[in-house]
């Protein structure tokens, strides 16, 4: 299936991030400072020598960059497969109108939604989606949480995702975000920021429209 495919390459990319991990905590021990992320992603045989790091720790970067080299290339064999089998539909244009949401986000939400007839409301939809709190409160005071675990881990991933990049590239989403952070704190903010967008995509797969920020944010 081809939601499987995007689970994959999901498992890919975290295992891709570990190793890349790797590689700057090696760094930071050797020079006291981190290279970034973009920076092991490019290096070669010959940025390594230059590095002139021990023997040893020198073998364990090799081979964290040979597998970092691996992964990325299946990793862009399978978005391409991906972005070939769910470009030509509708509802793929429409969720990339989200703010926060591109082409890899629209593609997990698509295929982890499958039909949005499933959900009879916005409310059981950003529920699967586990944009909704689970706690149980009494006077103001926690008292337990639900069953954490319902619902679809991948959609919580993604909504979170887009509501981490909405609040920092879109004015709306990032006024919405700070007026709930000032309430309350930041996990929650980005909780409610994500609930906020699932609703929206709800509506927009349910009436075939493009987001409507006034009306999200209104």
């Amino acid at each position: 299936m081809v939601r499987d495919l995007a689970r994959k390459r999901q498992q890919l990319v975290r295992s891709r991030t570990q190793h890349i991990l790797a590689v700057e905590n090696i760094t930071a021990r050797q020079y006291g400072k981190r290279i970034t992320s973009n920076q092991v992603k490019s290096l070669g045989e010959q940025a390594i020598e230059q590095m002139h790091l021990p023997d040893d720790v020198s073998l364990a970067v090799r081979a964290n960059v040979a597998v970092i080299t691996t992964l990325s290339a299946q990793i862009n064999i399978l978005e391409k497969r991906l972005h070939d089998k769910v470009a030509p539909e509708l509802d793929y244009a429409l969720l990339t109108t989200v703010p926060g949401i591109g082409h890899t986000l629209a593609t997990v939400i698509l295929l982890e939604i499958g039909s949005i007839d499933r959900f009879a409301s916005a409310g059981n939809f950003a529920s699967y989606a586990r944009c909704v709190d689970s706690q149980r409160m009494s006077n103001g005071k926690k008292k337990g949480e639900g069953n954490t675990r319902n619902g679809n881990k991948y959609l919580a991933w993604a909504f979170i995702e887009a509501a981490n990049f909405a609040q920092r590239f879109c004015d709306p989403a990032r006024r919405f975000y700070e007026r709930k952070k000032a309430r309350t704190n930041p996990i929650v903010a980005r909780k409610a920021l994500a609930h906020k967008l699932a609703r929206a995509c709800f509506h927009m797969l349910k009436e075939r429209k493009p987001f409507d920020r006034t009306r999200c944010f209104a």
